[in-house]
């Protein structure tokens, strides 16, 4: 299940210029598989830092974090499938070291939103090598997908928000967002159909949302890895902050390392 496909020269441009690339067929449908009994698995028993979006009962908006440190499913995945030499390619970096990992689950009839963001400003580390590879786990329409714009990721920083209520985060001296929803005819808007064995990369700093899950058909559990390269170090920012979950012993400007940041590829 280690197969791991060579990013052409256009793939790695698209995601330098566009701040996104859809992979066609890059994840294994045995990775595939896995991933799903993990999820089921990890719906069973959420951890700590699991949430719930939305007021309908029972919730059809489900998130949780680090969900590898509790599922040696999702570990088994992050340490050998082709996710991490995939982003280490598109960032054109030496290395791929793994930063952290999300599964994001919208049931069919979700109307919850995920608002327009960019991530990099939730999380403590800065660097331009920095990306996620968004895998999904069942057939995802074009009118339920990821929603990017493009060129964004060369932006400035703005503040984050929290996706359960939408309130921004405090202290972190950062502008709002603009409000794209209400201006979509403004930005470069691009979105793709996928198919279980695709994948979205992209670098942290695109801002990017998503609609609800209105298919009659199919769910849309997606499990996301996040990568750093060769030019990111941890950052010490001011305010609130997302990411790491848990308390690290690096100072402002340390590169990660250890074993709850393995490097995983090696150019």
């Amino acid at each position: 299940m280690n197969e791991i496909a060579a990013l052409t020269e256009s793939q790695v441009e698209e995601y330098e210029h566009n701040g996104v690339v859809c992979l066609r067929n890059v994840i294994p449908m045995d990775w595939i598989e896995l991933l799903r009994m993990a999820t089921e698995e990890a719906m069973r028993r959420p951890g700590p830092n699991a949430e719930t979006y939305g007021d309908t009962d029972p919730p059809l908006f489900f998130g949780d974090l680090d969900v590898w440190m509790r599922n040696d499913r999702f570990k088994e995945y992050v340490l050998r499938s082709p996710a991490g030499a995939l982003c280490g390619q598109a960032m054109q970096s030496k290395t791929s070291r793994f930063f952290y990992d999300q599964l994001l689950v919208k049931e069919i009839g979700s109307s919850d939103r995920t608002p327009w963001h960019q991530d990099q400003p939730y999380w403590a580390v800065r660097g331009r090598q920095v990306s996620s590879i968004w895998v999904p786990l069942d057939v995802v329409p074009e009118e339920n997908a990821l929603e990017y714009v493009r060129k964004s990721h060369l932006w400035s920083e703005f503040n984050p928000q929290h996706f359960n209520d939408h309130t921004p985060y405090e202290g972190t001296g950062l502008p709002s967002l603009p409000d794209i929803e209400a201006d979509r005819d403004a930005y470069d808007i691009v979105r793709y159909g996928m198919e279980p064995g695709d994948a979205l990369v992209f670098q942290a700093m695109i801002v990017h949302g998503a609609p609800g899950n209105a298919s009659a058909q199919h769910r849309r559990r997606a499990y996301a890895t996040r990568w750093i390269g060769d030019d990111a170090r941890y950052y010490e920012r001011p305010g609130e902050m997302a990411i790491p979950t848990f308390e690290t012993p690096f100072k402002d400007g340390d590169p990660y390392s250890g074993d709850l940041f393995p490097l995983v590829y090696s150019a």
